[in-house]
């Protein structure tokens, strides 16, 4: 019993966690740095609802199972999730995250947020 007590601790400080906090932790998984994670988290959370927030997680994790290098995450993984997400404000606000975070710098998605910067 007692070595089950720390198990359902963590899961429920993980229910309580924000979306921002969730995003961060999956970016962190990623090999993102935990400020830059922290970053993105907050611009999604700001910017995407929960459904897009839910959808945009839910296509990450299939791409990350089918993913021949999980443990890292490219501009390419970024752009293919984001692309198949039915929203198109999807994409820009995580291209505009991910520039404004300093995960990406000049091309397309450095590109994107320069044009869509607010």
């Amino acid at each position: 019993m007692r070595r089950l007590l720390p198990a359902l601790a963590a899961l429920g400080l993980a229910a309580c966690a924000t979306p921002s906090d969730r995003i961060a932790d999956a970016l962190v998984g990623y090999g993102i740095a935990p400020a830059q994670a922290q970053c993105v988290g907050a611009r999604l959370e700001q910017r995407l609802s929960i459904g897009q927030l839910r959808e945009l997680g839910r296509l990450a994790r299939a791409y990350r199972e089918n993913d021949p290098n999980p443990g890292a995450l490219t501009v390419t993984d970024l752009v293919r999730v984001t692309s198949q997400v039915n929203d198109p404000r999807v994409p820009v606000e995580v291209g505009r995250a991910a520039a404004g975070c300093g995960l990406i710098g000049a091309g397309p998605l450095g590109m994107l947020n320069a044009l869509t910067r607010s």
